[in-house]
């Protein structure tokens, strides 16, 4: 069922739909972010990315977080956030806006995120718990869809 993997990891590594074609200075910023980032700080974006989706009503009683946590979480994230645009990728971060606007930042940051996504899909219990949902899918119907013809 490695396909079932595949598929999983795809989803769960495209937060939302990237820009349509980035320039060289949103390249240069996105290389920046990656390269001015340790394992620490993308899992420092991971919490923040959950913590923030558990703030929906609907995926929030399964993650409750406290109000400590949360605003740990902010904190860490906005000096992150300030260190890497004010600081280290200042330059990249002025070609960005000056390249594609709004735009060409958050298809940066959305490289980013996908970065500290894999960091933690890289767990063996969290591929792991990925791949849980193989037990219930119907093996025969999805093999009907995907045979070569």
């Amino acid at each position: 069922m490695q396909h079932i993997r595949t598929v999983a990891l795809m989803l769960a590594l495209v937060s939302s739909p990237l820009a349509g074609h980035a320039s060289e200075a949103t390249d240069a910023l996105s290389r920046c972010l990656s390269d001015s980032t340790t394992g620490k700080d993308r899992k420092d974006l991971a919490k923040w990315i959950f913590v923030s989706m558990a703030a929906h009503p609907e995926i929030g009683p399964l993650a409750p977080t406290s109000a400590a946590t949360t605003e740990s979480t902010q904190r860490t994230m906005g000096a992150l956030f300030t260190r890497l645009v004010a600081d280290t990728c200042a330059n990249e971060m002025r070609g960005a806006v000056k390249a594609q606007g709004p735009e060409g930042v958050k298809s940066a940051f959305e490289y980013l995120g996908k970065m500290a996504m894999q960091e933690l899909m890289s767990n063996p219990q969290v591929t792991a718990s990925f791949g849980g949902f193989e037990r219930y899918v119907d093996k025969a119907r999805l093999d009907q869809v995907l045979k070569p013809d």
